[in-house]
């Protein structure tokens, strides 16, 4: 192996463990990782950001479908739109892309106001964004579940884009129903991108799905994983009685598993910016505190309900730490190449990677 295949088989299994650190407990990010790890086979955010870095040129568009709005409340949550936003900002630091945001319009003001917050400029004027420079668009989609599919394909038509990438989105399963974390059925409350995300993949377009549980858009990639291991997750183990289970249809081609879909994305963005050799390219920890708070106060909740800056219960305490470490050791990597060659060769030489 060389240097660079030892580090990023090293760096990115680390990342990964950052993303799918248990605060919790109860162990579901450690069983998802085992599925999602063995379909990949290497580091999952490494394995993402490698296809982007193949794939994305300047002035691309690129898809990011978020969005996933809880009930009773009938809000987006915090998680996914956080983590998309500063996506957007990573890809155009990293590539020079478009990036579209496509989300229900209870994602409309979090967007609006995040947008100043990554810095870039936010036009939902398709041939706007074409024009300006930094800049990047959004999309409400629809909930209609007949009207998706063309609208699906309209998009697609006007608007090619370079990859389609799904964080924390709502996905139905194989009876159409969309569900909760607990099983309830929401399907009334879902944006149905998971149409368009299918449309995508089918024509080939690189397709990346970042999830937490399994009712995200995508999963379906684990199945077995999910309907062995998940609660909820099985035919007929839903709490809606739709026959079904929150394991979604979709099969994404590549797929991010964490405990945290954001801490999954904030993996995936580090790893661009050692692959670009260009920290700025991840976020800073301060950075992550302000659109976090913008995000919440623009009417996105906590899992929980709470309108706080948190995500799934874990509040700055814990995500801006994560966010720094994850910086911290892209930081490593890059400064010490050269300090440490020395090291990577006789490390090379012992081949123990390469059992």
């Amino acid at each position: 192996m060389t240097q660079q295949e030892i580090t990023l088989l090293n760096l990115g299994q680390s990342l990964d463990d950052l993303a799918n650190l248990d605060p919790r407990g109860y162990g579901v990010c450690k069983i998802l990782y085992a599925g999602s790890r063995k379909l990949a086979g290497k580091p999952l955010c490494v394995n993402a950001a490698e296809k982007l870095v193949a794939t994305l040129k300047e002035n691309d568009i690129v898809y990011i479908l978020t969005g996933f709005v809880l009930r009773p409340f009938k809000k987006a949550e915090t998680d996914g739109i956080i983590s998309s936003m500063l996506l957007c900002r990573a890809l155009v630091k990293a590539f020079g892309v478009k990036p579209v945001i496509i989300c229900p319009e209870e994602n409309r003001k979090a967007v609006e106001n995040m947008s100043a917050c990554v810095g870039l400029h936010l036009r939902e004027d398709l041939q706007e964004l074409k024009e300006i420079p930094v800049s990047m668009g959004m999309i409400t989609f629809t909930k209609d579940a007949a009207a998706a599919p063309a609208m699906a394909d309209e998009l697609l038509a006007k608007l090619p884009p370079a990859a389609v990438i799904s964080i924390e989105a709502p996905g139905c399963n194989e009876e159409g129903v969309y569900h909760n974390a607990v099983g309830l059925e929401v399907t009334e409350l879902e944006a149905k991108m998971d149409v368009l995300f299918e449309k995508a993949q089918a024509m080939g377009i690189l397709n990346i799905a970042i999830g937490d549980l399994g009712n995200e858009i995508g999963m379906g990639a684990i199945a077995e994983t999910l309907e062995r291991y998940i609660p909820y997750a099985a035919k007929g183990r839903c709490s809606c009685g739709c026959g079904g289970g929150i394991a979604v249809r979709t099969k994404a081609d590549t797929l991010i598993t964490a405990t945290v879909s954001d801490w999954g994305c904030y993996a995936m963005i580090a790893a661009i910016a050692y692959l670009k050799e260009d920290l700025d390219i991840m976020h800073t920890a301060e950075q992550e505190k302000e659109a976090l708070t913008c995000g919440c106060r623009s009417g996105m909740i906590d899992m929980y309900g709470w309108l706080i800056p948190a995500i799934d219960g874990f509040g700055l305490e814990i995500q801006m730490p994560i966010v720094q470490l994850m910086r911290e050791m892209v930081k490593s990597a890059l400064s010490l190449k050269t300090t440490c060659k020395t090291w990577f060769e006789k490390v090379e030489e012992l081949k123990f990677f390469e059992q």
